[in-house]
């Protein structure tokens, strides 16, 4: 496991369209389906890695709480499942069922699409605003794989309550730590 941040690139560019198969509902999805006129979060998660595992409950909780609010969120995994076979189309369908993803969980076998969001860990999180500039690149909480700090989701929250309440979004981003990609 090759630690990685996110990479800290400047806000405001645009999210880049998209179509990538649903393992779970074999249909092909699109951002301009799936994003919100409010917000929409995207985030870059794979099966195995121990960070995305550790924080995958606060994530369903987190789009549990904004689903409801008009805030969309799209699952990504571009990891290669030929060298990483847990992280494959079936094996993201049995995740996605046993921890009842409220989210599309889409597979990215290109790559294509994680390059273009300048992707390189797992997980990695995206906040678009309503006219689909990023406002945010950083990490759901202080919470990593064995430092005891609890899950509470607080800086991922501060900012999509920030969106919800038409004010402007915390400055201080703290990039998001977690596996590498696993490029082809």
């Amino acid at each position: 496991m090759a630690l990685a941040f996110t990479e800290q690139i400047p806000l405001g560019y645009p999210a880049k369209e998209f179509i990538l198969p649903e393992p779970l509902s074999g249909k092909n999805r699109s951002l301009k389906e799936l994003a919100s006129e409010k917000a929409t979060v995207i985030l870059f998660i794979c099966n195995h890695c121990p960070y995305v595992k550790h924080v995958n409950k606060e994530l369903v909780a987190i789009a549990n709480h904004y689903l409801p609010k008009g805030i969309s969120f799209i699952a990504i995994n571009s990891n290669d499942a030929v060298k990483y076979p847990d992280d494959s189309p079936e094996k993201m369908v049995e995740v996605a069922k046993k921890l009842n993803y409220p989210f599309p969980y889409l597979y990215d076998e290109s790559q294509g699409i994680a390059k273009a969001y300048h992707a390189v860990c797992t997980p990695d999180i995206s906040v678009f605003d309503k006219d689909l500039k990023c406002v945010y690149r950083g990490q759901i909480d202080d919470s990593r794989p064995g430092n005891d700090i609890p899950l509470s989701g607080k800086d991922l929250r501060r900012v999509l309550d920030a969106l919800l309440n038409n004010q402007p979004v915390p400055k201080e981003q703290i990039p998001s730590a977690g596996c590498s990609i696993k490029w082809k």
